[in-house]
């Protein structure tokens, strides 16, 4: 039983909240799309989430994708393929790409709102067109006019699908070492070399497959300096077959019906894209935008398995309310929705995910204005805010999703074990969204080693400045007392420890290394109590019998109570240092 509604009204809401009308339906780029028409769009993005992909959400985790090794081919679950075509003639691909690639041309911020909802319904599913929009970002930033022209169209319509090919064998994350090469011949490459764990690299829903490949040149500096980037299509303009193959599939422990596969380049043609050896911005485009997808992978499934706890515990009956006044007459048990400790575990989810949900209304509102403002001051506040926002959004949101879905099968004790429900698969499907595109450990060495002196701290005084401008709006209403207070207390013990932590990383790099995903967490539930203090101010001039306005005070004040008071926990352990782990004898390991 999968009882997923899609969050409509509060995407609506948190568009309103995190400036849609005022800073992106504004931008000459998207005129037409005002808040109504935009929700309008929303709907029917929504509606084919729910009718087609989550039907097969299921089915595709039971039966999985089909690896042919004789002919290096790879089948999608039954109903993969005509959910595909689908979703390309409703137009979702190109949502949020521009009109002259055949996109929609609807902002960033809508589409990835929309996004959520697709998660949800099916996450398999959503990685193919995930990696495609990351690669659409990267060849109209960084590709030349002859590449766009060949490419662009067919990807946006999604005629043809995008990967993206970074790890190898023997090194993930730290791609200085990557030995795949690329040897010039006439005006292309020809790249020899194995990736491994790339999403939707081999596939039957389109025609053509168009990878983004990091490469070495035969005289390319050593690390990470000297990698290019490459468009490496499956089949070539002349519609010869390219030489790059998947050599098999992952046996995973979730998200089955995507195909994870292993890729042999065996003398590939390619085209450069870039500039020679400067790979790695082309590579970040599309990664940081796939960062922000996992952190709402976050929170769709754990709005997903919130659902389906609340719906399950709204009928379970297990023994008798602690409070008479909720027992129900006539009945030898109660519903376990009474329970407190229960009603504590789901307001643990929805607080978390409807704080989350605020955080990428934010982020996302932010990459609009940073891409189409015609101000450039504007332009460059919103980047600052979206680099220190991405490995906030990617890793809490991955945790804390991970964390929401595990407390959802508690709330529905053996049940949620099982397959009759849908949170086992959500569990199994989430726990990748930790590990790739950067593992959580890397977010935090970014944020702590690379946003917070970007600038001379410029990043990090930007966001206090979105807090101390609330702080300061709000100080003399006392309907908003406890949540300044609360905020601006925070505020406060993350800029010590911040500069703290700057210090002694000064004088021992290690104890970064240390602590960094204690600060990022510690960051993250300041941020979130940043989110959950706009939402709070939105809703605070309402009438006081609306329901939203008590949804949301009610929500609220749970976060703050429960679980804004982790950011202390995490500051002591980031005060704590290094030496309780570095110093520990190995043998104890």
């Amino acid at each position: 039983m999968n009882p997923y509604r899609p969050p409509l009204d509060d995407i609506r809401f948190l568009l309103q909240t995190f400036g849609y009308s005022e800073q992106v339906q504004t931008l000459p780029l998207f005129g037409d799309f005002d808040l109504d028409t935009a929700m309008d769009l929303v709907q029917g993005y929504s509606d084919y989430c729910v009718d087609v992909l989550l039907p097969l959400n299921s089915k595709g985790d039971v039966q999985g994708v089909r690896y042919l090794p004789e002919t290096h081919q790879v089948l999608a679950p039954d109903g993969f393929k005509a959910a595909w075509d689908g979703w390309c003639e409703n137009g979702f691909v190109g949502m949020a790409h521009a009109a002259e690639h055949g996109g929609v041309g609807a902002p960033f911020s809508l589409s990835i709102l929309a996004s959520e909802i697709l998660i949800a319904c099916n996450k398999s599913f959503s990685m193919c067109p995930g990696l495609t929009g990351g690669l659409v970002e990267a060849l109209e930033a960084h590709a030349s006019d002859e590449l766009k022209e060949r490419y662009l169209h067919k990807l946006v319509s999604g005629e043809w699908a995008g990967t993206m090919c970074l790890t190898e064998p023997h090194c993930g994350t730290d791609l200085g070492l990557l030995t795949t090469r690329a040897e010039p011949e006439g005006d292309h490459y020809r790249l020899s070399g194995t990736k491994i764990w790339i999403t939707f690299g081999e596939h039957d829903l389109t025609e053509n497959i168009i990878h983004l490949v990091l490469a070495r040149l035969p005289d390319a500096p050593p690390g990470s300096r000297g990698i290019s980037t490459f468009v490496v299509p499956k089949f070539l303009p002349d519609g010869s077959r390219n030489g790059i193959f998947c050599g098999g599939t992952d046996h995973k422990m979730g998200i089955h019906a995507s195909p994870t596969c292993v890729m042999n380049l065996e003398g590939a043609v390619g085209w450069l894209v870039g500039e020679e050896n400067r790979g790695m911005v082309s590579m970040f485009t599309m990664m940081n935008s796939a960062r922000l997808n996992v952190g709402i992978e976050g929170v769709a499934l754990g709005e997903a398995a919130y659902q389906a706890a609340r719906a399950f515990a709204q009928d379970r009956r297990q023994s008798r309310a602690l409070n008479p006044d909720r027992q129900e007459p006539g009945q030898a048990a109660d519903t376990i929705l009474v329970h407190p400790d229960v009603r504590r575990m789901l307001l643990h989810i929805r607080s978390t995910t409807e704080g989350l949900r605020g955080l990428v209304a934010w982020i996302s509102v932010l990459y609009d204005v940073m891409h189409h403002s015609p101000d450039e001051a504007t332009r460059n506040s919103a980047t600052d805010l979206v680099a220190l926002l991405t490995p906030i959004i990617k890793s809490y949101g991955s945790e804390r999703g991970f964390q929401n879905i595990s407390e959802a099968m508690q709330v529905m004790g053996g049940a949620g074990f099982t397959r009759d429900w849908p949170v086992e698969q959500f569990l199994r499907d989430e726990r990748i969204a930790m590990i790739y595109e950067g593992t959580n450990h890397i977010q935090a060495l970014d944020l702590v080693g690379r946003k917070l002196p970007m600038g001379g701290g410029r990043l990090v005084k930007a966001f206090a400045g979105e807090i101390q401008a609330l702080l300061s709006r709000r100080a003399e209403d006392p309907r908003m007392a406890e949540y300044v207070q609360g905020l601006g207390a925070e505020a406060k013990r993350l800029s010590e420890t911040t500069r703290a932590l700057s210090q002694a990383a000064t004088q021992d790099a290690e104890v970064v290394g240390a602590v960094a995903n204690a600060y990022l967490s510690q960051f993250a539930l300041v941020t979130l109590a940043y989110v959950w203090a706009r939402q709070v101010e939105a809703v605070i001039d309402l009438p006081e019998d609306d329901a939203r306005r008590r949804s949301k005070l009610q929500l609220a004040r749970f976060f703050y109570a429960w679980v804004l008071p982790e950011a202390g926990l995490q500051a002591r352990r980031v005060a704590a240092g290094k030496d309780f782990i570095t110093e520990i004898d190995t043998g104890l390991l």
